[in-house]
């Protein structure tokens, strides 16, 4: 009979805690997604609440000699460029390979590939930290690759 109270308990917690991982990991994909709807449909509101008050944004590309840049990009100066109105559309589509999280740091890795009016321009990988700011999961940092071969 103990063994079968032991059974009983450990499914009972491993099933809750299972739920609970689903439950963050949906709505950490949320935010995610809230972001990127918002750099698609220029929602300059969407976009800022998917984030913290001072997101850091930086991207690793190559330079012109050949080596690698790492460059920090204004958060509000992006918001601009992505939200104001154009005649073009951007899209960029990821994949959730990971995401790992605890108690209020979550981080989350998702390849990607850019298309501007239809074509692809660039791939690479997003880098997402995100912070339990105790009202939901907010973006802090992104830093991203960008690469032109994308097969």
């Amino acid at each position: 009979m103990n063994l079968f109270r032991f059974v009983l308990v450990f499914t009972t917690v491993f099933s809750l805690n299972t739920a609970l991982a689903q439950d963050q990991e949906a709505a950490i994909k949320t935010v995610i997604n809230q972001f990127f709807e918002g750099m698609e449909t220029g929602d300059s509101t969407l976009l800022r609440s998917s984030c913290t008050e001072t997101p850091l944004l930086q991207t690793i590309a190559p330079d012109q000699t050949g080596g690698l840049q790492v460059r920090t990009e204004d958060f509000e100066a992006f918001v601009r460029f992505v939200c104001t109105p154009s005649a073009n559309k951007i899209d960029e589509q990821i994949e959730f390979a990971a995401i790992h999280f605890e108690t209020r740091l979550a981080s989350v890795w998702t390849p990607y590939r850019f298309y501007l009016n239809g074509q692809l321009r660039h791939c690479g990988t997003n880098s997402f930290q995100l912070v339990d700011t105790g009202a939901g999961w907010k973006i802090q940092y992104i830093i991203d690759t960008r690469r032109r071969d994308c097969d």
